[in-house]
């Protein structure tokens, strides 16, 4: 008979109990950002910097335009000061040229010392294993623990009409279930087309500013390194990178309007 097993479960008991208390201190004390800095992440097509406008509450990020460099643009959130740094997205069937990598990787550095956020930019529509392995590609480029500081904002949730977002995360499976689970099942639904005074914007800071209490602080910029392919081909135009979906891929609304049809 192990004698000892009374007092190591006690020590696991306290264990748990102190961290738990800890978690709750630091929901306590960081109630409220003065400053609150984000790194918006996603595809090309469609929201990206649509969502980086409804943040800032004007249109800053061009959407015509396919970017390929980082800006940061500030605005003020209920009495924070926001800084906003939309990324170069990354293509549906598309190889993601190196050069595109290091400038998505470099948009951490451009809200020193760290961001607090990274908004991970999801179109609601049919989402499958390619669109997972996208995802995964080009967030990991941030390191492993990017994960614990990242929320997962649907946007276009509007087309799921009677579906609640649960229901389609659900109905979608194991590979978008996958990007939650990655995430805390941390995730955000704003509506991109109310813009100006949008109240989905404080919801959404105060979220992030949860994320932070839970997390214990803001993104480490010591993020691990990770070679990029070897792709050295030049910048190609926008027109041939097409800031447009694929068929069949996470991005095809018509489908999930169709599959909502089949619902119901």
């Amino acid at each position: 008979m192990d004698t000892n097993a009374p007092q190591q479960t006690a020590a696991r008991d306290a264990s748990g109990s102190e961290e738990e208390t800890q978690k709750t201190a630091a929901a306590a004390q960081v109630s409220h950002l003065s400053e609150i800095r984000l790194v918006v992440l996603g595809w090309r097509w469609p929201g990206k910097s649509l969502t980086a406008n409804t943040i800032l509450g004007r249109e800053e990020f061009h959407l015509e335009r396919a970017a390929e460099f980082c800006v940061t643009r500030e605005t003020e959130v209920e009495g924070r000061q926001v800084i906003v740094v939309d990324t170069p997205g990354w293509f549906s069937a598309q190889e993601t040229p190196s050069s595109y990598k290091q400038e998505l990787v470099r948009g951490a550095s451009l809200c020193p010392p760290g961001p607090h956020a990274f908004l991970l930019i999801i179109p609601v529509g049919i989402f499958g294993e390619v669109d997972r392995a996208r995802i995964e590609e080009h967030v990991s480029l941030f390191g492993e623990h990017v994960w614990n500081h990242t929320i997962v904002v649907f946007t276009w949730a509007e087309m799921l009409r009677k579906i609640s977002i649960e229901r389609y995360i659900h109905r979608e499976g194991k590979d978008l279930q996958w990007v939650l689970r990655k995430c805390k099942k941390r995730f955000f639904v704003i509506n991109n087309s109310i813009f100006g005074d949008n109240p989905q914007v404080g919801q959404l800071m105060r979220k992030v500013e949860k994320m932070v209490a839970e997390e214990g602080g803001l993104y480490s910029l010591k993020v691990e390194e990770k070679p990029l392919d070897g792709n050295q081909n030049q910048v190609r135009s926008a027109q041939e990178l097409g800031a447009r979906p694929k068929q069949n891929s996470g991005l095809d609304l018509s489908k999930t309007v169709e599959a909502e049809q089949n619902c119901n």
